[in-house]
């Protein structure tokens, strides 16, 4: 498995249920492992309060070709989050714009790969008018969608859409109301 992993050397951030630091670890050992690290998970509007959503790559280790957030990741050790999202805002979507940080959530979901995540994920929102530039390695599509639509088609369709967007869809609802 290791050799189809993506990103199976890379290290990620363990923490503890108030997202204090307590090691790092590799990614791979991690999602095998169901340890709880740190992520992000960055959405991007546009001047019409439209979300870009993007469709993971089919390439992807979990949850390939489903729609989620404009992107996210996990920090490198010692990489502040802001960072982190700015950098794989970049990398993903060929994007830059300003990000506020929004709110948190943590979550455990078992795939049928036999990886796990579990996360305790922080919620980054963003405005810009700027067209996304694919990485196709990462992302196979993108496409606008209002919230109320969004909202909509995860009822309808959950299974087109990743676990954290699910869960964090109603929160990232009240958040951003008040923008």
């Amino acid at each position: 498995m290791k050799d189809t992993f993506e990103g199976a050397d890379e290290l990620v951030i363990l923490v503890d249920n108030q997202d204090n630091e307590t090691g790092i670890h590799d990614k791979l050992s991690v999602h095998q492992l169901g340890l709880l690290h740190r992520a992000f998970s960055v959405f991007v509007f546009n001047s019409k309060n439209e979300l870009i959503l993007q469709q993971r790559a089919d390439g992807k280790y979990h949850s390939p070709g489903l729609w989620t957030n404009t992107c996210c990741s996990h920090p490198k050790p010692g990489e502040k989050t802001i960072d982190a999202c700015k950098r794989r805002l970049m990398e993903e979507m060929g994007m830059d714009c300003n990000l506020e940080f929004s709110f948190s959530f943590m979550y455990k979901c078992k795939f049928s790969n036999g990886l796990t995540e579990h996360e305790f994920d922080h919620v980054y929102v963003g405005y810009t008018d700027d067209l996304p530039v694919l990485n196709y390695v990462e992302v196979k599509e993108w496409k606008y969608i209002n919230l109320i639509e969004l909202g909509k088609e995860i009822e309808s369709y959950p299974e087109k859409f990743t676990e954290w967007l699910k869960i964090c869809f109603l929160k990232l609802v009240d958040h951003t109301q008040s923008y």
